[in-house]
């Protein structure tokens, strides 16, 4: 030890002669650091963005180095449905707030329940191999090259003994160890060239615990984006109700103009009277416009809407949708502003506005 530490100084300070590896070791050298580096870098910012709560990660640290079972943790969206749910329960499950507090509850629940499933994929299919890398591998490659190291300092001390050695005897001496030196040495080189060149079937194992991950996460945005979509259509079928109730309830003043989200877009025809909506009471006129056979376009005031989500018809006076596809609307006096009518071809029938996207 004593002379590999002379040698290490006396080649910092330049008066030493260093043995260089080849190129070849050296580009695997440099393979393995890269590799080393970039995988301690996704690694922690993928635990990230499955756990941004830093005290949570430590938490989970501590947990995994100690061998103890990590305790299951609610999700934010479990928390929030909680909550929704006990909010809608003081406010009154039959009013309309506190209806759509427990079905966005409902959907926020299932929302973190999709999202724990995910991060518990990512863990396993993702995270673990990389760090099984880094605790594994890489610490016998890391172990490896530090024996190689010494054994290259062994063997350049060995030749600076031979050039200085005089008398024959302690040259032969000198030419002995040399030998012996040479062989642990390229011993040494040799068995950490296969670890390096494994770092090839490293990135092969990476890359299909990568395919998984992209697919786990595809499958939970999928998750999440059906969750929502099903969301806004419970909230769009009974909307009208909610606005009605909130009218009967606490009717706006003659100076207050109601919100029509249509009618500021899309001039209505003055044709036919409006009756407000009382809820429980059917509304004889708007059902009688909103017949499909019955419904007929203004004169002006129609446009082209594309169709931004699929919708299915939930009766006969609603008109199933496509997503991408194009179609005529226009609005009608005493309908609900969240509502158009929509025609296709010879198909007519109510629409909602949230799922179009009005053109010019």
């Amino acid at each position: 030890m004593t002379t590999s530490f002379l040698q290490f100084t006396e080649e910092k300070l330049g008066q030493a002669e260093k043995t260089e590896l080849d190129a070849h070791f050296e580009n695997l050298l440099a393979r393995a650091d890269c590799t080393k580096n970039w995988t301690e870098k996704i690694l922690r910012q993928t635990e990230v963005l499955l756990q941004p709560n830093p005290s949570a990660r430590v938490e989970e640290f501590l947990y995994e180095k100690l061998d103890r079972k990590v305790p299951s943790r609610v999700t934010n969206g479990e928390l929030l449905a909680q909550y929704m749910t006990e909010a809608a329960n003081d406010f009154g499950p039959g009013t309309p707030y506190g209806k759509t507090l427990i079905k966005v509850g409902e959907t926020q629940r299932r929302l973190g329940a999709a999202e724990r499933d995910f991060i518990h994929s990512a863990s396993i299919n993702f995270l673990t191999p990389l760090r099984n890398f880094l605790e594994g591998d890489w610490r016998t490659i890391s172990k490896e090259r530090r024996i190689l190291q010494n054994r290259r300092l062994d063997l350049d001390a060995c030749k600076a003994r031979l050039k200085k050695a005089k008398a024959a005897e302690a040259k032969a001496a000198a030419e002995h160890e040399l030998r012996l030196t040479q062989t642990e040495f390229d011993r040494q080189a040799e068995v950490t060239r296969l670890l390096l060149e494994g770092i090839s079937s490293t990135h092969v194992n990476h890359l299909r615990c990568l395919h998984e991950f992209v697919e786990s996460q595809t499958n939970y945005y999928a998750q999440c984006y059906q969750y929502m979509l099903d969301l806004q259509k419970q909230l769009g079928r009974f909307s009208g109700t909610f606005v009605g109730n909130a009218e009967s309830t606490s009717p706006p003043s003659a100076a207050t103009s109601p919100p029509a989200v249509a009618a500021a877009t899309l001039p209505a025809v003055p044709t036919i009277p409006v009756v407000p909506t009382i809820v429980g009471v059917p509304n004889t006129v708007a059902e009688s416009v909103l017949n499909p056979n019955e419904v007929k376009p203004p004169v002006s005031g129609t446009r082209k809407a594309r169709v931004l989500y699929d919708y299915e018809a939930a009766d006969s006076t609603e008109l199933a949708l496509l997503a991408d596809e194009m179609i005529t609307v226009y609005s009608l006096p005493g309908m609900d502003p969240d509502w158009l009518i929509g025609e296709r071809g010879n198909q007519k029938g109510k629409v909602p506005v949230t799922y179009l996207e009005l053109l010019s």
